[in-house]
């Protein structure tokens, strides 16, 4: 079933969803983070990877993740970059903040497939969140061998700082030059404290991805919030969620509304907003802007 009808009459049955359900869980994909102004290509991606699209010819920061630089010492500078752009620089649109202020008083839980932290970022309660794919700011042993995770903001920031980068909260600033290095130093480059192997990102790409203690709690607390949620009229609420890897939150969302006669299913994706016709007389499908959405729900709540 695509999105269908007007887009006001769509967020209204949306605001009145949030405000009758018992609980709310929330999906967020990628498209949540774009929404709020994390793009990958573009203007962003050229005014701090000139070096590196010259050399290789990149066209956005998500592919040129995936490149195997010839040296250790050129990946990280690579990856500092990318990291402190997108873990720890506060994203540009307040979307977060603002799906918070709509779920602040409701029971919810958030599972998400993000991997940015924007949502701890924008005061989201770190025990009702499930980020299933990893996490920009931990590495873990690239055998891996052992199952820990370690954070990485400090390293980052040096590993900036020595390619010419200045760091401040608000992200990183060129020199006045214009000039930066694309290697960092050897004694910048993470290595695991128990066998010495090079580090290597926490984010689900292969079966070298460790779920660390904080994973398996953070896997129980949601498995406990649905158990305890069962019956009751729980909004699924997904947010940017794409066909990258449905079996993470779209489909699973759909099986749950469908076995829960109570329950409602709601998807806001500019482009991708449809759901099955099982559940259809109890979807909402807003094809839009994720932001937009956002905006209209408050705003139709504070007109209430």
């Amino acid at each position: 079933m695509k999105s269908t009808g007007s887009c006001s009459a769509s967020i209204e049955r949306l605001r009145a969803g949030l405000e009758r359900c018992d609980a709310v869980v929330i999906g967020a994909g990628a498209g949540l983070s774009a929404s709020a102004g994390y793009a990958y290509s573009g203007e962003r991606f050229e005014k701090y990877f000139a070096d590196f699209i010259a050399k290789y010819g990149f066209t956005d920061m998500y592919t040129a993740g995936f490149h195997r630089f010839p040296a250790l010492e050129e990946q990280w500078a690579f990856w500092s970059r990318f990291i402190y752009l997108n873990r720890y620089t506060p994203a540009p649109e307040p979307i977060y903040e603002e799906l918070l202020g709509l779920v602040r008083e409701k029971d919810y839980f958030v599972l998400t497939t993000n991997v940015d932290h924007c949502f701890q970022r924008a005061g989201f309660d770190r025990h009702r969140l499930f980020y299933t794919q990893g996490d920009y700011g931990l590495w873990q042993c690239s055998k891996p061998c052992h199952d820990k995770t370690y954070d990485n903001e400090e390293a980052v920031r040096q590993m900036a700082e020595a390619q010419g980068f200045r760091v401040t909260e608000r992200g990183l600033e060129l020199p006045a030059d214009g000039k930066i290095k694309m290697a960092v130093p050897s004694s910048l480059v993470p290595r695991c404290p128990v066998c010495g192997r090079p580090m290597s990102m926490n984010l689900r790409s292969d079966d070298t991805f460790v779920q660390d203690a904080g994973w398996y709690a953070a896997a129980e607390r949601y498995e406990d919030f649905l158990r305890r949620h069962e019956g009751l009229y729980v909004l699924y609420l997904e947010l940017g969620v794409g066909l990258n890897t449905p079996v993470i939150i779209k489909y699973p969302f759909w099986r749950m509304t469908a076995e829960n006669p109570e329950a409602a299913y709601a998807c806001v994706n500019l482009g991708e907003a449809f759901a099955p016709r099982e559940i259809a007389e109890r979807a909402i499908c807003i094809d839009a802007d994720i932001g937009a959405v956002l905006r209209g729900l408050g705003r139709s709540r504070n007109a209430s």
